[in-house]
């Protein structure tokens, strides 16, 4: 078969799955089977797929057809400016994280040597990026899963050689005292009995990465509690948190004593970030 007609098949194959990007997904998937650039395809649709790249093709498509995350399958997710190696240890980087990347590179001075910590890692992506956009700052990453945290090791060791390094451990637990200008992360913030949690990528997604709770919100009231004693005076905390968790986080922020809290919208228009500081 030509490529052109091998692409349209897997489309129509793959529309059938909830919230997939049909077209892109077997376009990516074609070209993780043969090494080639989408705009090989897009020039010549008529050219022949070799055998063996069409076999390998249709392996990578059945695993998709059968409901496993396009990211897991290619070993790798963009996020930022960045190509995340993922895997089924590590939460799939997303567009909507990018929000609290941009929040702190606007707030935080660029220039001065500031200690920042991505609270609960994953894969690495908001260290990477921070760490890659800020060659003053110096980047700490905790994650409390070993095997999450080799892999965003690789990856900051890709993206960010000089200025950031993951460390194993409990949120802030390995942090002492005052140290840090800053803390944000993406912690879990969906409630443990939540329908979302078998639909779409989630349930091939760890679940500790995922679930925080009845309410969604316990890890979000430790990383509060926990910032208090390593936050400098005038410390800056930004958490991602749920669209309907806004009021709630704001509340245990003021809690906790921090001051300029606001809640920040995401592309969608849904509030998606939490930032406040401590006082000077």
């Amino acid at each position: 078969m030509v490529f052109g007609a091998v692409l349209r098949e897997a489309a129509e194959s793959l529309a059938a799955l909830p919230q997939a990007t049909p077209h892109l997904e077997a376009m990516l998937l074609l070209c993780e089977a043969t090494g080639r650039e989408r705009t090989d395809f897009l020039a010549r649709p008529e050219a022949e797929i070799p055998t063996a790249d069409r076999a390998r093709f249709d392996l990578l498509l059945q695993r998709r057809l059968a409901g496993e995350p396009i990211a897991y399958i290619r070993g790798r997710q963009a996020f930022w400016t960045l190509d995340l190696h993922v895997t089924p240890a590590t939460l799939i980087p997303r567009p909507e994280t990018e929000l609290l990347v941009e929040l702190t590179l606007e707030r935080l001075p660029a220039a001065a040597p500031l200690l920042v910590l991505d609270a609960g890692s994953g894969s690495g992506a908001i260290a990477a990026a921070l760490a890659s956009e800020r060659p003053a700052w110096t980047l700490i990453a905790t994650e409390h899963s070993r095997e999450a945290a080799r892999i965003a090791g690789g990856n900051l060791r890709r993206y960010a050689p000089g200025n950031a390094g993951i460390v194993v451990g409990d949120w802030l637990t390995p942090i002492a005292g005052r140290s840090l200008h800053a803390i944000v992360g993406n912690p879990p913030y969906i409630p443990d009995t939540d329908p979302h949690l078998g639909r779409g990528d989630l349930p091939w997604e760890p679940r500790d990465a995922l679930v925080a709770g009845p309410d969604g919100l316990d890890a979000i009231r430790i990383l509060s509690t926990q910032a208090v004693s390593r936050l400098r005076p005038a410390g800056f905390l930004a958490l991602e948190h749920g669209c309907d968790q806004g009021p709630a986080v704001r509340a245990i922020f003021a809690r906790h004593g921090f001051e300029d809290i606001r809640t920040h919208r995401d592309l969608g228009d849904r509030e998606r970030v939490t930032t406040g500081r401590l006082p000077p």
